[in-house]
């Protein structure tokens, strides 16, 4: 009797779940419920080089990316796009055409997240392979030299450049869209205004998801997020941030987007992202910053979602609305 009392004493605490870290709320669909209760510890501190270590970035980089490419191998299980390999402006990228795509002008230029020292155009295909089988567009998925190794004038160069090759190999800027997401939402902003800066034109259209607009520790949901936010911390983030930008250099427009002037012209624009997200606050003041100088932007939010929330939760209600959004987006705003 005595062992049995043990056993009942000891078998709630073994058959008890584990308690999400994040509030999970009864509003977000069933999928979205039980995928945030996975989440069961505050975000692990990673410990990330020092700004300038490029060999422990490089060791950094190596362990992430053994981590993705399996979703990317999925991907290309699930999807069956081609992909070619190639470099565009002296760049490297990923060619994606999604099944049964036929010859045409429109472009999807993609600059994939990854805090802009991390991950790689391969081990983030999943995004571009939803992207292109969701839209029906070719997807140019760039390759771009991550920080340390690059800063943000190399890194925001990249992609202007890959948009002017796609141009010089018939793509007109009507026809050529580009999409991002965390870093790589701050990067295609940026790269847009660099090319109108220099009076390049623009692209016809932005989409971004979750992106990371401001790279310094701003805004109110720094502070009303900072322990809501399921992936990350900004004191995770930083060592990034400043692999990328010299914290003097960090409130320039071409690192964080948030601090431009948009009254000189910008495309039209779609903004994609959670309310569990550290970088809300980015999402309002970008979309402000380019309503208020008389843009054209949609703040497209999504209840109880956490960060790039599309592609784990691309099955979900909430993943099909907003592919859905960037599909329709898209299709009025890229021409044949």
């Amino acid at each position: 009797m005595r062992h049995l009392a043990l056993v009942l004493l000891v078998l709630p605490a073994i058959a008890e779940e584990p308690k999400p870290y994040v509030h999970v709320p009864d509003t977000i669909s069933k999928e979205a419920q039980e995928y945030l209760r996975k989440f069961t510890a505050p975000p692990e501190t990673l410990s990330l080089p020092t700004p300038d270590d490029v060999a422990g970035w490089k060791r950094a980089r190596e362990g992430l990316e053994a981590w993705g490419l399996p979703a990317s191998e999925a991907a290309i299980q699930r999807y069956a796009p081609q992909i070619d390999e190639r470099e565009l402006g002296g760049v490297k990228v990923l060619d994606i055409k999604p099944k049964g795509w036929t010859p045409n002008r429109r472009v999807l230029v993609y600059a994939h997240g990854g805090a802009y020292a991390l991950f790689s155009a391969r081990s983030t295909l999943g995004n571009a392979i939803l992207a292109a089988d969701t839209t029906g567009l070719r997807v140019i998925s760039v390759d771009y030299t991550v920080a340390p190794e690059a800063k943000w004038p190399q890194v925001t160069d990249q992609l202007v450049a890959v948009i002017q090759a796609l141009k010089e190999e018939g793509h007109p800027l009507a026809s050529i869209a580009v999409y991002g997401d965390s870093a790589g939402g701050g990067l295609a902003a940026a790269a847009a205004l660099k090319m109108r800066d220099k009076g390049l034109g623009m692209p016809a259209a932005l989409v971004l998801q979750s992106p990371w607009a401001d790279v310094t520790d701003s805004g109110d949901s720094a502070v009303t997020l900072r322990d809501a936010e399921p992936f990350y911390t900004y004191a995770q983030l930083k060592p990034c941030a400043d692999a990328y930008a010299d914290p003097k250099d960090q409130k320039n427009p071409y690192v964080s987007p948030v601090y431009a002037d948009f009254s000189k012209g910008f495309p039209p624009t779609l903004i994609q992202g959670g309310t569990k997200e550290l970088f809300l606050s980015h999402f309002v003041r970008l979309y402000r910053a380019i309503d208020g100088a008389g843009g054209a932007a949609t703040l497209d939010l999504y209840d109880g979602m956490p960060h790039v929330f599309q592609v784990p939760l691309a099955d979900a209600p909430e993943g099909k609305a907003a592919w859905k959004k960037m599909r329709e987006f898209l299709a009025r705003n890229v021409a044949e």
